[in-house]
């Protein structure tokens, strides 16, 4: 082993794989310096559980693989998993009072996948589970201020939120906590931290990774993806969470299985490049703006050709998402009542009591909230006024992206107005949801979208650029990104004090 353990935290997904199947490290020997820094940087609040003993265990049957030559694909590379992923030996509370302590006898899906596999139907990526991590409860936030269990702090500046609701995850591969970290998106929940913390994130097409053990909010909307530092390890990653989950996941999409590394490296020459009108107008922040430009220069050099386009129903997704979002919501948290698993009230008088009581006491304010919007608009006499009407403006919102991808191959814009805000800073619950209004269109649609670090905004704070394909064009996203992180270096930047 001849690799130093002090700066392994430094090294890509990518990087880490080739030293441990080198034999350069032990797969233990990573793990158990992550855990050290993860235990060191708790003020952050980025990790909700770890399990040491499980973690370490992983990490010697990992490197058992890797000296039998019966290793997966990314064999003993640690990573963490956001706090919505069922994971068995790590609780999971998707960041609620309602389902603290709750173990899972299970694993989700993506997280088999991206581990040892299951048994006797296909071989796992071989990751080690550092832990689970912080989000907002139930996925609902921009900020990762809503979860039960304390804010996360943004490593570039502690007084600042990092985005929500995947904000531990970004965090956490933005601190170097980990190399990787699973997330969800349901309207820029990958995308938004991403960009806040200075990392790259990827949705794929809805569909395309199953959501087979993975805590619903809103059914239609939710997928999950990898966050890491790099294009290259968000594609590593990427084509081993996607594939088929027919028995397990209704949504799932019946596509093959994708290597996304292979088709990175390919030029961008004649790459038509569409940059909508509506989301660069009076609301993007000016340092938002210059960061986001500069990166489209960038993309010019490299021979992509900058094409304008309209996405005319940009404003009318954040209502149109905030109907159908709480609508699902609603029905998929009905389920939290305190009868079979999770949080009970101590005092009651009889069942229905027992309901309104666990209800009120493990549902944070911002969890009600959006039950109760999305109850009033299901309800009689309301549902053809705003849910019925909120889906025809969704396929209409979807048809805009299909008229423009006749003018272009990739879009490019903003992730988010402005740069990260203060913690508290938005005390009005509409502040939070206007900052959505770059991402929701693009998850109305199911598309595949990730952000890309594309430099620093006020208080160098760092700034993301979204890309956005048409569906099953993960790939083409991922070269794009691979070839600009070539061609710049805002990916490497690091905070300081991690």
């Amino acid at each position: 082993m001849t690799q130093t353990s002090k700066d392994l935290h430094d090294l890509t997904v990518a990087q880490l794989a080739k030293l441990l199947v080198e034999r350069k490290v032990s797969a233990t020997e990573t793990a158990q310096h992550f855990l050290t820094r993860a235990s060191v940087h708790q003020d952050l609040g980025a990790f909700l559980a770890t399990n040491p003993e499980v973690t370490l265990q992983q990490a010697r049957e990992a490197d058992s693989r890797l000296a039998a030559g019966t290793a997966g694909a990314l064999e003993g590379v640690p990573l963490a998993h956001k706090d919505i992923f069922v994971t068995s030996g790590f609780a999971c509370t998707a960041g609620s009072k309602m389902l603290k302590g709750y173990m899972s006898p299970f694993d989700a899906t993506v997280v088999a996948k991206l581990g040892a596999g299951i048994p006797n139907q296909y071989q796992g990526a071989g990751m080690v589970t550092l832990g689970k991590l912080n989000c907002d409860e139930f996925a609902m936030g921009s900020s990762n201020e809503n979860s039960a269990f304390g804010p996360v702090k943004n490593p570039w500046d502690t007084t600042r939120v990092p985005g929500g609701s995947s904000g531990g995850s970004a965090a956490a591969v933005a601190a170097r906590l980990t190399p990787a970290a699973t997330g969800t998106d349901t309207g820029g929940s990958i995308r938004q931290p991403a960009s806040f913390c200075g990392i790259t994130g990827i949705k794929p097409t809805y569909g395309r990774a199953s959501r087979y053990g993975m805590v619903a909010f809103a059914s239609s909307l939710d997928q999950a993806g990898p966050l890491a530092r790099t294009a290259e390890d968000c594609a590593l990653l990427l084509s081993h969470m996607c594939g088929p989950d027919l028995d397990r996941d209704s949504t799932s999409l019946d596509v093959p299985v994708e290597d996304f590394t292979r088709s990175l490296n390919q030029d961008l020459v004649d790459l038509r490049v569409g940059i909508p009108v509506e989301f660069f107008g009076d609301g993007l922040a000016d340092d938002v703006r210059v960061a986001v430009n500069q990166a489209l220069k960038e993309l010019e050099k490299l021979g992509a050709k900058l094409v304008p386009i309209s996405l005319p129903r940009t404003e009318q997704s954040i209502p149109v998402y905030y109907i159908i979002a709480p609508a699902e919501a609603s029905s998929n948290l009905s389920r939290f009542d305190g009868v079979k698993f999770g949080f009970r009230a101590e005092n009651y008088t009889d069942l229905n009591d027992m309901y309104l009581q666990t209800r009120a006491q493990g549902f944070g304010d911002e969890v009600k909230r959006r039950i109760m919007i999305g109850t009033y608009v299901l309800s009689h006499g309301y549902y053809d006024a705003y849910y019925l009407q909120a889906q025809k403006i969704r396929r209409m919102i979807a048809d805009d992206f299909q008229q423009a991808f006749k003018q272009c191959d990739v879009i490019a814009g903003p992730v988010a107005p402005t740069v990260a805000w203060k913690l508290g800073g938005h005390s009005d619950p509409l502040a939070d949801y206007l900052a959505d209004i770059f991402t929701l269109p693009g998850s109305l649609a199911g598309l595949p979208g990730m952000s890309v670090p594309v430099g620093f905004g006020a208080g160098n704070m760092p700034v993301g650029m979204q890309l956005i394909g048409n569906y099953l064009q993960e790939a083409r996203l991922l070269n794009v990104a691979h070839r600009l992180q070539q061609a710049t270096d805002w990916h490497n930047a690091k905070p300081q004090g991690v």
